[in-house]
């Protein structure tokens, strides 16, 4: 008898795995006993949650998009104005060299008003959009006398160039000043 309750009890045990093997979703616990489909689907206090996610993502990104290209608006800008100052030194600097030439060029008396300016105008190629002034100031100091007894004057010139281009006030506005002292 013993032997026959054996065999039933492993009959039994066949039994059950084949029922479980013909039937996978009804095995124990809660998730096992809903069809696949069902596990993945939200409860109904979930619904509409992505899509809050998604557009809260969505003004995230568009903020930091426009920051970005804010950012690179500004640098463009700035570097724009950085090579303009460049130019404006250099435009300057020629108005300086201009009236160093006069000063070496031309005798002391033609120079010699108390203070004048001129303009040169528009320069060509990369400084064509700046207008250069120079202005300068002349005074004459006696040094000494020669050995006839005539007073040497030495003449002593405040040269300052300015040069600017763009709409004075406006935000392209760009303008450079080199003042310098020359004797002759």
């Amino acid at each position: 008898m013993t032997e026959d309750r054996r065999q039933m009890t492993e009959d039994r045990r066949q039994i059950a795995v084949c029922r479980r093997v013909a039937r996978p979703h009804q095995e124990r616990g809660t998730a096992a006993t809903k069809p696949p489909s069902s596990v993945l689907r939200p409860l109904p206090s979930e619904r509409g949650f992505s899509l809050v996610s998604a557009i809260f993502l969505l003004v995230v990104i568009a903020a930091l998009g426009t920051f970005a290209v804010t950012l690179s608006t500004t640098q463009h800008q700035s570097q724009a104005l950085d090579v303009m100052g460049s130019r404006a030194y250099q435009a300057a600097r020629a108005g300086i060299e201009w009236a160093a030439h006069k000063v070496v060029n031309e005798p002391a008396p033609a120079l010699a008003a108390p203070c004048s300016n001129t303009s040169l105008g528009s320069l060509g190629g990369t400084l064509a959009p700046f207008t250069v002034t120079v202005n300068w100031c002349a005074a004459s100091h006696v040094e000494g006398a020669d050995t006839m007894g005539n007073p040497i004057y030495i003449w002593i010139y405040d040269v300052s160039a300015v040069a600017n281009a763009g709409t004075l006030g406006g935000t392209d506005y760009v303008e450079r000043v080199i003042s310098v002292k020359m004797g002759k």
